[in-house]
């Protein structure tokens, strides 16, 4: 399983991407004939072997792309899902190793650059099983007596501060990032944090799959402390679990945190004390490095309970919270026992898994986690070309002047806002492929033997890197992606979106392709990334970044009514049990889909110049533009994954980025000829369109 521990910072609340936990894409192949935009009798785009011709796209479009696909497709055994972004995301990987392979090679023969060194060193600290069996538990030892130590609730907020620097769970988070309402400055965040399980429905949710998961949780808590020599295991897991539970019942909803306005708190140091007595809030922060005079809370109730389960519990609870939080973070990075244990919770119980991902692709995670830019500039200087960023910018051109002109369409739409709207999306900045300035690591120290205490030294050189923004202006050059990784971004506070090198690729990006499928495709991926800007929440910062309300009352009510159509609609869709897509969860990222699709169309047709394109294997361009939007999404999930990612992801399940999406598009039921009697079609008065 991919090892998330040590992952770079990103921030949650102002970042809208593609899609969350790494899935990953089926070979796009080809079919004949020729046409615009270069296409060939084999490079049309079309993965023709993958389409099911025993169903008819009028009934189940997702399923007619790529049912052929679905059926002969087995998830590999190290995977929770598999599909189009996996076989991308595989590609990127086998590339890594051989990057990471050499460095480590040459790092000792010394004529590799220090980053290079790092790199090699790294990954070699990782690859030494045999020492990291020897060692077993010893890496961790000082950590742990450290906890165990602990007597006395005001030493708590010195503990908090130091695990924050080295990025283990506590009940809240604290991190520097963009201020939402002041974008050209930076400010620290407090967030509600603590949780083992994926979310807090995992506490509360009832039915045996739900009731299972909890029970193997105590059990893998039990495990772990009972490795680790904890004297009562047993009774210590069943109060770290009861302490969880409580934390839980004061976590805000998924849908609840995805609200801007909510989750912006500004307080003083004086009011963050008020608001959350009991804890030496001022101590905490100086022990986390971290000098300021005022926060942002994202959750304030949460705070102010938080405050007061920290005091009001037992500090033979919070010892045992505190080991259990240690060895849940470093199971990866020790020997076989806890790695096992972790996995078979982690991977079995909640993921599904069947088997643990090879050593070395874990080994890859552990080195992109702590060195992502200097393995993005590796990964870039052997695998991507000028010409894809030459293209893919005319396509983002392309596709904000289809934008810029539906805006101008919107008859829901008054003057004012309109202005407003045009002034936002003439202030987006577009970035391609990967940075132009790279992050220098020269503060890390790396030591081929010492894996533990090299990830202990990243998680700490990062937090002083973002801590020392404070005060500093915002570098507007900063990416928060890897160039290998298989995705797209918007970032609200930047007011910019960001493609990695890595996305440039078939099936999503081909430059010889038919230009429907390249439109359907990364096109479509453009819209989407654009659409964000002008979603839900992306909607509430104007051009430079900032949380403000630039809509009228009334067209605030006209986006809101349009909105909540879609909403109703996912709501319907029942994947799997009683689980339903949560409709307000996903408003976002289904906006982003139906507005970025629709957008990829306009923008498509506008190339024609008012030419038809003639039909290429069979189909028309219209037609070829909606498999193009289709087959990127074909994918599959364990029941355990699906069952997560309802509760706790913000995009819907990929069947439905596909038929909940064209059958909202009066040009999908025109191109298919859909009609009333038709499963894919929905009547013209109940089909939204936003942007």
């Amino acid at each position: 399983m991919h090892l998330r521990l040590f992952a770079r910072s990103v921030r949650p609340a102002l970042l809208f991407a593609l899609l969350l936990p790494a899935p990953l894409v089926a070979q796009s192949s080809a079919g004949s004939g020729g046409g615009p935009g270069g296409a060939t009798a084999a490079r049309t785009g079309i993965a023709l072997e993958n389409l099911d011709r025993s169903v008819r796209p009028q009934d189940d479009f997702f399923r007619f792309v790529n049912g052929r696909w679905l059926d002969r497709t087995t998830i590999p055994a190290d995977r929770s899902n598999y599909g189009a972004f996996t076989e991308l995301a595989d590609r990127a990987e086998q590339s890594l190793h051989r990057i990471v392979e050499d460095l480590a090679t040459r790092g000792t023969a010394g004529d590799a650059g220090d980053d290079e060194r790092k790199i090699g060193a790294l990954y070699r600290s990782f690859m030494d099983t045999a020492r990291i069996e020897r060692l077993g538990l010893d890496p961790l030892r000082p950590d742990l007596e450290r906890v165990a130590a602990l007597r006395r609730h005001d030493q708590l907020p010195e503990t908090f501060g130091w695990l924050t620097t080295i990025g283990v769970s506590r009940p809240f988070s604290a991190y520097v990032s963009q201020d939402a309402r002041a974008s050209d400055r930076y400010t620290v965040y407090l967030s509600q944090s603590g949780l083992g399980l994926p979310d807090r429905d995992y506490y509360f949710r009832d039915g045996a799959e739900f009731e299972r998961t909890r029970g193997e949780y105590v059990a893998y808590i039990h495990r772990l402390l009972e490795l680790a020599g904890h004297e009562q295991p047993a009774a210590a897991a069943e109060r770290v679990m009861a302490l969880e539970s409580r934390i839980a019942e004061h976590h805000w909803t998924r849908v609840k945190n995805r609200d801007r306005d909510l989750t912006y708190n500004r307080h003083t140091l004086d009011e963050l004390r008020t608001l959350a007595p009991g804890f030496a809030w001022g101590e905490y922060l100086r022990h986390a490095g971290i000098d300021t005079d005022a926060v942002v809370v994202r959750q304030p109730d949460y705070l102010t309970a938080a405050a007061g389960l920290i005091e009001s519990t037992p500090m033979a609870t919070w010892r045992d919270y505190l080991t259990f939080r240690l060895l849940d973070d470093a199971a990866p990075l020790l020997s076989s026992d806890f790695r096992e244990a972790r996995f078979d919770f982690r991977g079995r119980v909640l993921a599904g898994l069947e088997q643990e991902r090879t050593r070395w692709k874990q080994g890859i995670d552990v080195v992109s986690s702590a060195l992502g830019d200097a393995l993005g500039r590796a990964y870039v200087e052997r695998n991507f070309s000028a010409d894809s960023r030459r293209r893919m910018e005319e396509l983002v051109a392309n596709l904000t002047e289809a934008f810029r002109q539906g805006i101008d369409r919107l008859e829901w739409m008054s003057p004012q806002t309109r202005a407003e709207a045009h002034a936002k999306l003439e202030r987006f900045s577009t970035k391609i492929g990967y940075p132009d300035e790279w992050t220098d690591y020269a503060a890390l120290e790396v030591d081929a033997q010492d894996l533990l205490g090299n990830m202990r030294r990243s998680a700490r050189v990062e937090h002083r890197r973002r801590v020392s923004r404070l005060g500093q202006p915002v570098d507007r050059d900063e990416w928060f992606m890897n160039p290998y990784t298989v995705n797209a971004y918007y970032s609200s506070t930047m007011n910019e979106i960001v493609f990695p090198a890595a996305i440039l690729q078939p099936p999503f990006f081909d430059p010889a392709a038919d230009d429907a499928v390249n439109y359907g495709a990364i096109g479509a991926v453009i819209g989407h990334e654009i659409s964000h800007g002008f979603d839900d929440q992306g909607r509430k910062s104007d051009g430079e970044g900032n949380l403000r309300d630039w809509w009228t009352e009334a067209d605030a009510g006209a986006f809101e009514e349009r909105a909540d159509v879609l909403v109703a609609q996912y709501d319907a869709y029942n994947p799997i049990g009683d689980l339903h897509v949560n409709g307000r969860l996903t408003l976002g990222e289904n906006i982003g889909d139906l507005s970025g699709l629709s957008v990829a169309h306009e923008a498509y047709r506008l190339s024609l110049d008012g030419q038809e394109p003639p039909s290429l294997t069979g189909f028309t361009g219209d037609q070829r533009f909606f498999i193009g939007w289709a087959q990127i999404w074909r994918r599959l999930y364990r029941d355990e994954e699906l069952r997560n990612r309802l509760l706790t992801d913000s995009h819907s399940p990929s069947e439905y980025r596909v038929n909940g999406v064209v059958r909202n598009m009066d040009a999908f039921h025109r191109a298919f000829g859909v009609g009333p009697a038709d499963a894919m079609w929905l009547a013209p008065e109940r089909r939204v369109e936003i942007w």
